[in-house]
């Protein structure tokens, strides 16, 4: 099946003004999706809307909404109203803190909770349901490879990529025999505006080796349809810097799922 029969005729991007966001949203764009951008910045975001209706032809629209707050999901769902929306792409989510839990004021973590955990399930939630019904669509759920552990500094951080990490994966189980494909992105260090002003904020300088967004964007949507884990860098059975390697969560995922879902029918 043709990617944008597959995954169209809307993609809704959260995070999409900048970095891999922004690379998302013309590479669907490119493969014949109409877009729904998402971010807090509006400038940025009509931008981006403009360079795409010119070069790719599609529709795109904009919607400035801050994903921190308790009503982001609400009015995502109210900014898409009965548009078809067969690939919701979660993309915000960085910290731009890099610091000891104790050294912040406990709002700053509650915000960052707020976006990367709650809004993004209650989207998932409301996109998915729709995507079941019509028993195809897609979810991307770009991580950190931080979900395999915590660190100083990283606490509040890799415990919210934590929760996405085994979220997308009970997702993937469940809506995998309805069409609906289910990835979660693991990323490394990559090369976006908002890790250089992390960087700067610390005065280091940027490093080497640094993936691209537009390289995440293109391996991203290629491994969607092979779920529910890709590390970036790695093959799908290399283990890496991940605690196992993605072909092995796969199978304990359905191994899983399928202890769980003989008990839940009383077998």
């Amino acid at each position: 099946m043709a990617f944008a029969e597959r995954y169209g005729p809307w993609a809704v991007i959260a995070g999409a003004s900048q970095g891999t966001g922004r690379a998302f949203s013309r590479k669907v764009a490119s493969m014949g999706l109409n877009c729904l951008l998402i971010a807090r910045r509006e400038a940025p975001l009509a931008e981006l809307a403009d360079q795409i209706r010119s070069e790719y032809g599609v529709e795109c629209l904009t919607a400035s909404i801050d994903l921190a707050t308790e009503d982001a999901a609400n009015r995502i769902a109210l900014a898409t109203g009965p548009r078809e929306i067969g690939l919701f792409i979660c993309n915000a989510g960085a910290d731009p803190y890099g610091a000891h839990f104790l050294d912040m004021n406990i709002a700053n973590w509650n915000e960052l909770v707020a976006r990367n955990v709650m809004t993004t399930m209650r989207c998932c939630h409301h996109f998915g349901g729709k995507m079941r019904e019509r028993g195809r669509g897609g979810i991307v759920l770009v991580g950190s490879g931080a979900c395999y552990g915590g660190a100083s500094a990283l606490a509040v951080y890799s415990a919210t990529k934590a929760f996405d990490l085994c979220f997308g994966e009970g997702l993937w189980a469940e809506l995998k025999p309805h069409g609906v494909d289910v990835l979660n992105l693991i990323l490394g260090r990559t090369d976006t505006p908002a890790f250089r002003a992390l960087l700067a904020s610390k005065g280091l300088p940027v490093p080497d080796g640094l993936a691209s967004p537009d390289e995440v964007a293109e391996i991203g949507l290629a491994r969607l349809a092979h779920g529910p884990v890709h590390n970036w860098g790695l093959q799908d059975d290399e283990v890496g810097y991940a605690v196992s390697a993605a072909a092995t969560r796969r199978a304990r995922v359905g191994a899983i799922d399928a202890m769980a879902s003989s008990v839940l029918k009383g077998k």
